[in-house]
């Protein structure tokens, strides 16, 4: 019972980012969910895309930006041989490993506490998936130079991108519309789906193939990924900015 008590205040410590991840199911069914204040993403339903596009079992995977491990833990769940899992924030990795340690995943999941800077981290090292969701608007905030320009950090997200190409085969990502989370910096005139997807597809061509972009949409009181078409393309601003964004799947051409 204390380790399930550490385990639920690890959880609740608040920082930046905090109560951003729903528990993933390994750990809701000890602890609960209950007196956690958690405001979800889409996380299983984001979840349910991915694995009904890519094949994660005996697979490696690097977890970039992971969080509180939602889908670190998930992909060892559904068959992922090894997750090496990065966060930049203490807390949060404080959390994954109390929470590996107390579920017997030591030897399944890697856990480093730092920022990925896309560079030192790449050398020699080879993954199967590279899970990168919701970070690359957090550069020159969350980390690298706080001090570039919205143009450099949109020239940066491509060559973090590019950089990936010789380390996952395959890779999954999102991110946001406002550079730093702020709607201040718009990082496209327009905010849609389409200056997006036009924006990665130019930037990566040489070193990226595109296999599928899921794209949110509101069926049956539900929300449900489905493949990019031309009638989901549109932004619908009734689901708010999250949900306008794209996962994009992408395949190594290096």
């Amino acid at each position: 019972m204390k380790k399930i008590d550490k385990l639920k205040s690890l959880y609740l410590e608040v920082s930046k980012h905090s109560g951003y991840q729903i528990l993933p199911n390994c750990i809701s069914s000890i602890v609960g969910e209950n007196g956690f204040n958690i405001k979800s993403r889409y996380e299983n339903e984001r979840l349910k895309y991915i694995l009904s596009k890519i094949n994660v079992i005996d697979k490696t995977v690097l977890d970039v930006g992971g969080n509180t491990g939602f889908f670190t833990f998930e992909l060892i769940d559904n068959g992922a041989t090894s997750v090496h899992y990065y966060e930049g924030n203490k807390t949060h990795a404080n959390f994954v490993k109390f929470a590996s340690d107390f579920l017997g995943m030591n030897n399944e999941i890697e856990i480093t506490n730092g920022y990925f800077t896309f560079r030192d981290e790449l050398k020699n090292k080879i993954y199967d998936i590279a899970i990168l969701l919701n970070v690359l608007h957090h550069f020159g905030d969350d980390y690298g130079d706080n001090q570039i320009s919205i143009e450099e950090a949109k020239f940066g997200f491509i060559e973090q991108l590019n950089r990936l190409a010789g380390t996952a085969k395959i890779l999954v990502f999102q991110f946001g519309y406002n550079w730093k989370g702020n709607t201040d910096f718009n990082l496209f005139k327009h905010g849609s789906k389409k200056e997006m997807i036009r924006f990665i597809k130019k930037g990566i061509q040489n070193k990226w193939e595109i296999l599928k972009i899921g794209v949110a949409e509101y069926k049956n009181d539900k929300i449900k990924y489905c493949d990019l078409n031309n009638k989901n393309i549109c932004r619908f601003d009734v689901l708010g900015e999250f949900l306008n964004r794209p996962i994009f799947i992408l395949k190594s051409l290096v």
